[in-house]
C-alpha cells in the first residue's frame, strides 16, 4: 500500500501547477489543505470491464487537468470505484507524475454491500434496516477493505454514509448512540493513522427538516475526541433542482435557525455538495434564463458552476467515467464563479 495522506505543503504544490486554474479560484482551502472547487465522484456506472476502463482513464484526466478531491464509495459499484481509483493512483504515483500527499482520497461505509461482509457475523442489533450497520466492527472491516481496494495506508476522509437511514428503524436516542460508538471508533482510526478525517455523507439527513442535527453530531464529536476531534466533513446533495442545503433553515446553532452550510461554516465543518448533476439529470434541458445567466457552453458545466458558486460550499462532486466529460468540467477552472448577485437571481422567477 502507498504510505501518505494529504498535506498542506502537498496540495498547495499541486496547485501550483495550475496558475490559471489558481486566478480563477478554482481551489479553495480544507482543513489546511489546498482542494479543487469541483472534485471527481464514482457513483453510477455498471461494475463491468468496460467501466472500469472508462473511470481508470478518467481518474487520471482529471488529476493531471487539476482535480485532486476524489470521492468514493465501497459499495459503489460493488467495489470496483475503489480498486479503479486505487489502480489510477498506483498508476499516477508509480510513474511520479503525483505525489501522495497531493490528492484528498475520500470514500464511506454504511451500507451493507454484497461479497463484502465482516467473517465473524454481526450481531441483530448491529443491522438497522437489513442494510445500514454503524457498529464499530463492522466499520473497521469495512475501512480494512477500503484501504486494500485504493491501494492506501491512510484514507483522507471516511464518511458515515447515508447514517439517516437508521431513523426510520430506531428510536433518535438509539440512533445517537449508535453515532457516538461510531465516532470514538473513528477517532481510534485516526489515532492509528488509517485515515485522516471523517464525516457525514448524506442525501435527505441535512437538507431536509426534522432529520439530523448537525449541532448534536458536533457535541458527539467533541465527546469522542475533544477540541482537535477529527469530524470535519460533511457531505449533501447541492444543486438546481436540490436547493435546501443552501436555502432553507433545517438546522439550528445555539437555538438559531439557520442552513446548513452557514451552521457547518461556524462549526468548522468543510461542506461537500453532491449530485451537481444529479446523475446526469441537469446535463441537458435547463431553462433558458438559467442558461444566460450562468454562461458556460453546456448544461452540465453549468450546473456544476451553480453547486460550486453557493455560498458556504467548498466543494462540488460532479461523477466522471468518460475523460471526455473530464476535459468538459475542467473548463469551469478557466473562468471564476458565478457572482453573488447573479446566483440569487437564480432563485427569481424568470
Amino acid at each position: 500500500m502507498i504510505n501518505g495522506f494529504s498535506t498542506s505543503e502537498g496540495t498547495a504544490r499541486f496547485a501550483s501547477r495550475f496558475p490559471e486554474h489558481k486566478q480563477n479560484g478554482f481551489f479553495r482551502e480544507a482543513v489546511q489543505r489546498t482542494v479543487s472547487s469541483v472534485g471527481i465522484g464514482s457513483y453510477l456506472g455498471n461494475a463491468d470491464a468496460a467501466a472500469d476502463r472508462g473511470y481508470e482513464a478518467s481518474m487520471e484526466a482529471a488529476v493531471k487537468g487539476g482535480i485532486n478531491l476524489i470521492d468514493t464509495s465501497l459499495n459503489y459499484r460493488n467495489q470496483h470505484s475503489e480498486k479503479n481509483i486505487g489502480a489510477a493512483l498506483g498508476r499516477l504515483i508509480g510513474s511520479g507524475e503525483l505525489q501522495r500527499d497531493e490528492v484528498m482520497v475520500c470514500t464511506k461505509a454504511g451500507y451493507l454491500v454484497p461479497n463484502a461482509m465482516p467473517a465473524v457475523p454481526l450481531n441483530s442489533d448491529d443491522i438497522v434496516g437489513k442494510n445500514h450497520s454503524l457498529a464499530p466492527a463492522f466499520l473497521a472491516d469495512q475501512l480494512e477493505r477500503s484501504r486494500q481496494n485504493l491501494g492506501l495506508e491512510t484514507i483522507d476522509v471516511f464518511y458515515l454514509h447515508n447514517p439517516e437511514t437508521q431513523l426510520g428503524h430506531i428510536s433518535e436516542d438509539q440512533f445517537y448512540q449508535n453515532v457516538e460508538a461510531a465516532f470514538v471508533q473513528l477517532e481510534k482510526f485516526c489515532d492509528q493513522g488509517k485515515i485522516a478525517y471523517y464525516g457525514i455523507a448524506t442525501w435527505d439527513g441535512l437538507r431536509k427538516e426534522k432529520q439530523l442535527s448537525l449541532e448534536r453530531f458536533v457535541q458527539i464529536a467533541l465527546d469522542a475526541g475533544g477540541p482537535l476531534h477529527r469530524f470535519r466533513f460533511a457531505q449533501m446533495p447541492l444543486n438546481l433542482g436540490m436547493t435546501e442545503a443552501f436555502s432553507l433553515p433545517t438546522q439550528s446553532l445555539s437555538g438559531v435557525p439557520a442552513n446548513v452550510l452557514s451552521c457547518a461554516g461556524r462549526m468548522g465543518i468543510t461542506t461537500v455538495g453532491s449530485a451537481s448533476i444529479l446523475q446526469s439529470r441537469l446535463a441537458s434541458g435547463l431553462p433558458e434564463h438559467v442558461r444566460q445567466k450562468l454562461g458556460l457552453q453546456t448544461d452540465a458545466q453549468r450546473a456544476i458552476q451553480f453547486s460550486r458558486s453557493t455560498p458556504g460550499l467548498t466543494i462540488s462532486l460532479a461523477g466522471m467515467s468518460n475523460p471526455a466529460h473530464v476535459a468538459e468540467n475542467l473548463l469551469l477552472a478557466t473562468v471564476p464563479i458565478t457572482e453573488p448577485a447573479t446566483y440569487f437571481k437564480l432563485f427569481q422567477a424568470s
